[in-house]
């Protein structure tokens, strides 16, 4: 079946079985490594995407059911040459160590911030369910905060 799906502001048409993962036709069809495949269940998180702006896991989600909506993967979270404020704050924070997860960890916190501008640590402990190998949850948190910050500066 052929869909065109909205991919970070482009239209692209791609082939795929309806019940297929977005994941494997972002990575395999259209070339896009940042969401990557962890758990293949929807638990780890290191396949996060937005769709709409809401963050969700592309292993799980059949690309029959993206339709129209606009799908934004890291690759196309950062606008006109600039970083996304998430993104700047996890180099300030210098929070990846292996960085297998980081793509899913930034789409999650980007979504979770456009939501909720200010979290307390217990909606960042609510929201923020991916899954790190390497435990750098401190680090992640420190940088949300951050982020938070950055995104508020920017707008003032």
């Amino acid at each position: 079946m052929t869909f065109a799906l909205r991919i970070n502001g482009q239209t692209r048409r791609v082939d795929a079985p309806p019940d297929q993962p977005l994941l494997w036709v972002l990575r395999e069809q259209l070339g896009l490594k940042g969401p990557k495949y962890g758990c293949g269940i929807g638990a780890c998180g290191a396949c996060t995407v937005h769709i709409d702006g809401q963050a969700v896991r592309a292993c799980v989600t059949p690309v029959n059911a993206v339709g129209q909506s606009l799908v934004t993967t890291i690759e196309g979270l950062a606008a006109k040459g600039t970083l996304h404020p998430v993104q700047q704050a996890w180099i300030e924070e210098d929070v990846a160590q292996c960085g297998y997860c980081q793509a899913g960890q930034i789409m999650a916190v980007a979504s979770l911030l456009a939501e909720t501008p200010s979290p307390s640590d217990e909606q960042i402990d609510a929201q923020i369910t991916n899954l790190c190998r390497c435990g750098t949850y401190t680090r992640i948190r420190t940088a949300i905060h951050r982020a938070a910050k950055l995104m508020k500066q920017g707008a003032a």
